[in-house]
Order: structure tokens, then C-alpha cells, then sequence
């Protein structure tokens, strides 16, 4: 079967830029308190209901972060270089080569699935099926916790990170269509938080399995 133009540039695109990714979004993780305030939230929430899956766990900081807090974690990334440096920074942890698009983990496997900013480069139409697999690999009164960024842009960068060449589309979103997709693939929507960023809002979406 052949791959989805969409993902092979997502891929691609994060194996080049993938050192300079680790280093860019470390001391921004660390500034992020309400953020990490809504990770310790999430563990709280899936603590004696299940381990915790890291969809998108790019270089594995935020995976770190929640087995500090007690998680059992693993992290899948789509970028084989990315998960490299995830397991050379965090030898301790497990990490996996994987995408969100073709889940291969059992179904209700997870009390939490962390889909934090690794939601953006998929195309519109993509999105519910997605969605429908963090629903399936999780367990009764299991959480989905979602960050991205908020607004309407279709954004196709030819450069990041220290001017890579990228090849990726981005997608930003509108909370409440997110929160409607949630419902419709059979979540509860929890909460829903928006907040001021640099150059646009962010938000995050906790979404339940009734």
C-alpha cells in the first residue's frame, strides 16, 4: 500500500530538523507551566485506569516528563530520527516508531492517550479517523488529552527550526470543531482550555471514554 503524501513530508520533514527540534523546544517546555500544570492534571486523571500512550512524542521530553510523575509511558513518533534521540535521552523509557494514523496497539491497551501539539500536520479529512483510534486503544474512563494551536490557517513552510527545508502542511484548528469531532467518535468532552501564545492561542482539549 503506498503511504500518504502527507506523511512521508511529515516524516522526512522531522528527520531533518530533528536535532534542532530537541534543543528548540526544551527550555519552551520548561517555561510552560500551565502546560506541564494540565500534564500532572492527566496523570491524576488516568492514574489505576491504565498506562499512558504519547502519540507524537517527538524527542521524548514530554514522555520524561510524565513518567516523573508516575505514568507508565510509551511514546510513538512517525520520525525514526526523532525516536532516536527520544531513547538516547531517555534510555530508561520506551519508545516506539509508529504513527497516529494506523495505531497497531490493542484496543482499551491505555488509560491515557497525550496528543500534545502532534495533531497539526494531519489533513482535515484524516482527523476524525485518528481521533476514532485514540477512542479505540483506550480503556473505559480513560482520557485523551489534546494540545494545538488555535485558528483557521492552512500553513505550508518551506523552512524551521533554524531554516531545515520542510516539506509538511500544518493545520490550525478551532477548538470547538475538535470538540465536536471528540463527540462524534463517542468522547465526552471534559474540558476545554484556551490560552495566549506567542503568535496564537493555544489550546488544549480533555476528552473522556464514557
Amino acid at each position: 500500500m503506498t503511504e500518504p503524501s502527507h506523511l512521508t513530508a511529515t516524516r522526512e520533514s522531522y528527520d531533518t530538523v530533528a536535532e534542532t527540534y530537541a534543543e528548540f523546544v526544551k527550555p519552551r517546555f520548561g517555561e510552560d507551566v500551565l502546560g506541564r500544570a494540565l500534564l500532572g492534571a492527566f496523570v491524576e486523571l488516568t492514574r489505576g485506569v491504565g498506562p499512558v500512550l504519547d502519540a507524537g512524542c517527538g524527542p521524548g521530553q514530554v514522555t520524561a516528563h510524565l513518567a516523573g510523575l508516575g505514568a507508565s509511558v510509551l511514546g510513538v513518533d512517525l520520525s525514526p530520527r526523532m525516536v532516536g534521540i527520544a531513547r538516547r535521552e531517555h534510555p530508561d523509557l520506551r519508545f516506539e516508531v509508529g504513527s497516529m494514523t494506523a495505531l497497531d496497539q490493542p484496543d482499551g491497551a491505555f488509560g491515557g492517550v497525550l496528543a500534545w501539539s502532534s495533531t497539526m500536520h494531519l489533513p482535515p479529512a484524516e482527523l476524525p479517523g485518528v481521533l476514532a483510534g485514540f477512542h479505540r486503544v483506550l480503556a473505559p474512563g480513560g482520557h485523551l488529552l489534546m494540545g494545538f494551536h488555535v485558528g483557521d490557517e492552512h500553513l505550508a513552510p518551506e523552512t524551521a527550526y533554524g531554516g531545515h527545508p520542510v516539506s509538511y502542511e500544518w493545520w490550525l484548528r478551532r477548538p470547538d470543531d475538535v470538540a465536536a469531532l471528540l463527540e462524534e467518535v463517542g468522547f465526552g468532552v471534559a474540558a476545554q482550555v484556551v490560552v495566549a501564545g506567542e503568535k496564537r492561542p493555544h489550546a488544549y482539549l480533555l476528552g473522556r471514554r464514557a
